[in-house]
């Protein structure tokens, strides 16, 4: 990895670099994984109070390993490597190299997915392989998984076919059922845990992120949603459409009359790569109205999905203050996945971008690339966004102790005390890596 072109000793021209008068601090912790490259979602809190991470490998030499972190002792402990507890550890498989989603609790057990690490890059984007390395087979395919808070057993419930990823996962924690999206081809899946029994449908959005540019290529979903209160699962589309999973009927619909092509949302291509068109970046349930509240990753519009209503309502944008201010959207491509509500309940946070000013112009980066990554470097902010009040605050960037600041910031989790957590790059003697951070959240409970 590149280091910063920036000093990384400019902690005392801060004010330079983002128009905020104020900041948080981070604190970054060592899970001593040399390998670990950037993570998306695969951060949780449990009901037991503690946090649990995967650190993604993109190396075909180690699979992603898995973590818990204790707040009250802030201890690390080592739980698992993907490859063994997936069964694969002498198999000599390209492995499993991370974790895409989050984890969901269910009768105090943790269910959560597989999926590749190692790429074949080919004009810039992500391919599957399809030659393994000298050494090593094809990738088998990503696999669902549980972990029992208990007990520390790992389970390996299934594996998805055609040696496809895991790229995004719900569980509806009330019927034990787990919908999701096969990565490169976007395959649609729903496991029903009583039985054990996976359902597979084709896919709704082209050939998915296996596709040719221009023609069959479709950004594929990041985050799922379950209606409690119907176990319907839905999902968006790169061209905005809304999808419905059905595991009553054991369908996939598309909802007529409602779609994701709002002007606010900016104008794509569904059929290029490099952003994720009309699809919203995170989403998630809010139970007291019966709806869910999303951000699209590229415009960072907020907006309330009501599925039985069959409606979108636009709330506001919800990127940091200097972003509103330059009109600019995020440097990352997606848009970014640290999205959650807090232990109230009802206020969302949202880690996301700022633009990085010197000398008071602001710092460009690439105008376009060929997968979700940086085009260039920005500051993280905290957002907070109070529903029932719709009060809307930006906490400022967040920096490391040295000046650095975290990147490649794609997670989420909020402790029982308020304290705020994310999977980040970290400067660790000349070497980049991805590792968890504590954020100092301004709502944290004071000890």
């Amino acid at each position: 990895m590149k280091r910063n072109p920036l000093k990384r000793n400019y902690s005392h021209n801060i004010s330079m670099m983002s128009e905020h008068s104020q900041s948080l601090l981070a604190t970054a912790y060592n899970s001593e994984f040399e390998l670990s490259h950037d993570s998306y979602n695969a951060l949780s809190l449990a009901s037991n109070g503690k946090i649990y991470y995967i650190l993604s490998s993109d190396s075909v030499e180690s699979a992603g390993q898995m973590y818990e972190f204790d707040p009250k002792t802030n201890q690390i402990k080592h739980l698992a490597d993907l490859n063994d507890i997936c069964g694969e550890s002498n198999q000599k498989h390209i492995p499993q190299g991370k974790s895409h989603v989050s984890f969901y609790e269910y009768q105090q057990k943790l269910y959560f997915s597989t999926h590749i690490g190692y790429y074949q890059v080919i004009d810039g984007m992500d391919r599957l392989p399809i030659e393994a390395p000298s050494g090593y087979t094809l990738y088998p395919g990503g696999h669902l998984l549980s972990y029992d808070l208990q007990t520390g057993i790992f389970e390996d419930l299934g594996i998805l076919p055609n040696g496809e990823g895991c790229v995004s996962m719900v569980m509806d924690t009330v019927r034990g059922n787990l919908f999701g999206i096969s990565w490169p081809t976007g395959k649609i899946f729903y496991f029903q845990l009583e039985s054990r029994q996976l359902h597979l449908f084709p896919s709704v959005s082209g050939n998915g992120e296996a596709g040719i540019p221009g023609e069959d290529f479709r950004s594929l979903c990041r985050s799922l949603l379950v209606n409690p209160q119907t176990g319907i699962a839905y999902f968006s589309t790169s061209e905005g459409y809304i999808y419905q999973i059905d595991p009553n009927s054991l369908k996939v619909e598309r909802i007529e009359d409602l779609h994701l092509r709002l002007d606010y949302f900016g104008k794509y291509e569904p059929k290029y790569p490099g952003n994720m068109a009309y699809n919203w970046r995170q989403i998630i349930w809010y139970e007291p109205e019966q709806v869910a509240y999303g951000v699209h990753g590229n415009s960072g519009y907020l907006f309330k999905f009501d599925p039985t209503h069959r409606s979108i309502e636009l709330l506001d944008r919800i990127t940091s203050l200097p972003s509103k201010k330059s009109g600019m959207f995020d440097q990352f491509s997606y848009g970014y996945l640290g999205f959650q509500l807090g232990q109230d309940g009802e206020t969302l946070y949202y880690l996301t971008g700022g633009p990085i000013f010197i000398d008071g112009k602001r710092l460009e980066g690439e105008k376009e690339i060929a997968k979700g990554a940086a085009k260039g470097l920005e500051n993280l902010h905290l957002i907070t966004f109070h529903i029932p009040s719709q009060f809307y605050q930006d906490h400022g960037p967040i920096f490391y102790s040295d000046g650095n600041w975290p990147q490649y910031v794609n997670s989420i989790a909020i402790d029982f005390e308020g304290q705020v957590y994310a999977l980040a790059r970290v400067n660790r003697n000349n070497q980049v890596r991805c590792d968890l951070i504590q954020i100092n959240s301004p709502f944290q409970k004071s000890k």
